[in-house]
């Protein structure tokens, strides 16, 4: 029983916490950057291969983009004038190692010696010394954070999975993926080579086209705003996101417009006050349809309330087409949000009421609980509730004829 609690203990030690603090939190890696400029990194694994890679290049060429290539050290040397492209044409290049074997298959020496060895062989193809490391399959273990660090290497996530190696994907697919998953600061993962390549190959130059339409711009990851290892300081921030997104998955909320960009997430749920009259007379009972919008908290963090300000203006127009387009929201009869951004909000057309105070209290201590994990004072204003009529909502919002 003693051999197997500390066989249980060392596998912890050295599969667990590795795959969680590092692979899913990002410990000690960079996985994204600033969410307060449209700019993301393309990065592009398991190649160079000489049948794919050169139409990702041309695409990136004609769209005017750079991106970051973690290349397999094998494939590099077999392709050097691939390399020496990429190079030449403003890319990054990384190592994604010497062997494309998962860190949890291979041996304890094998999985520290691999980053180093790898960006070694990469670094003599290159020219140049290759600082940044993406283990195959974004896999860790102990010895391949070791490995890492030993090889002065930077490990790189990303946040973002194209998953364009999916049997079913398609350049479609992607394009619309990709669409609705890229927010500012993201790193996305895709493929040059390997089975992702049959996809990314013929689906960029559409994705490219989308990124420039909604004005961003696509760089290399060391040159990714805001773009660095994640710190113990950072993880907080990292874990509400989480918590964030669990929240949304159980209460049905989905960015507006489909699009994680988006300053607002909506979803359905039923009026949960009682006594609130609008200006107009309108009576709100407990139990109205209603829309309730949150706000996506690590954007306004990073762009700051004026820039948000005008950004909620053009994204409340997504809010309103949701109202009419999404099944759920066809009955809401009122958009309300309970938050400490009713000054703001008042601004853009909404009234605002107190709340009840067993309702605000517990209200601001979950704002000051936000307000810790992104790095701001623990002072929030009191929240109030911010509401107002479908018809007033879509009349200022939406299209004409709409509602």
């Amino acid at each position: 029983m003693r051999r197997h609690g500390w066989l249980a203990l060392g596998l912890l030690a050295y599969l667990g916490l590795p795959s969680l603090l590092v692979q899913r939190l990002g410990l000690g890696l960079i996985r994204e950057g600033r969410q307060g400029e449209r700019v993301v990194a393309l990065t592009f694994d398991d190649g160079p291969d000489p049948r794919t890679t050169p139409a990702v290049l041309d695409a990136l060429r004609e769209a005017g983009a750079r991106a970051t290539f973690f290349v397999m050290a094998d494939r590099a040397e077999a392709c050097p004038d691939l390399v020496r492209r990429m190079l030449a044409e403003g890319h990054e290049v990384g190592s994604h190692g010497a062997r494309h074997r998962h860190a949890w298959l291979r041996s304890p020496w094998g999985a520290w010696r691999d980053p180093g060895a790898g960006a070694r062989r990469v670094s003599k193809v290159a020219g140049r010394p290759v600082r940044l490391f993406r283990p195959p399959h974004g896999g860790y273990t102990l010895a391949t954070v070791l490995g890492g660090r030993a090889a002065g290497l930077t490990g790189a996530h990303w946040s973002v999975e194209g998953g364009d190696w999916h049997p079913r994907a398609t350049p479609q697919r992607l394009r619309e993926h990709l669409g609705a998953s890229v927010r500012p600061g993201a790193v996305v993962v895709l493929h040059d080579a390997g089975p992702g390549a049959r996809v990314t190959g013929p689906g960029l130059p559409g994705v490219l086209a989308d990124l420039r339409a909604r004005g961003y711009r696509v760089v290399p990851l060391g040159e990714l705003p805001g773009a660095a290892p994640l710190r113990p300081s950072d993880v907080p921030r990292r874990v509400m996101g989480g918590l964030d997104a669990v929240l949304d998955r159980l209460g049905g909320v989905r960015p507006a417009g489909g699009r994680a960009d988006n300053l607002f997430r909506v979803g359905r749920v039923r009026f949960p006050l009682a006594g609130v009259r609008l200006a107009d007379g309108t009576p709100l009972p407990p139990g109205t349809p209603a829309a309730e919008f949150h706000v996506n908290n690590p954007l306004m963090v990073d762009l700051g309330l004026r820039r948000s300000l005008r950004l909620a203006r053009d994204d409340f127009r997504e809010v309103a087409s949701d109202l009419t387009r999404r099944p759920e929201l066809r009955d809401a009869q009122v958009i309300f949000c309970l938050s400490a951004l009713s000054p703001l909000l008042a601004t853009l057309g909404f009234e605002t009421y107190d709340l009840p105070p067993a309702t605000a209290r517990r209200l601001r201590r979950w704002a000051n609980l936000l307000r810790r994990a992104y790095g701001s004072p623990p002072d929030a204003p009191e929240p109030k509730l911010s509401v107002m009529g479908r018809a007033a909502f879509l009349e200022r919002y939406g299209e004409r004829g709409e509602g």
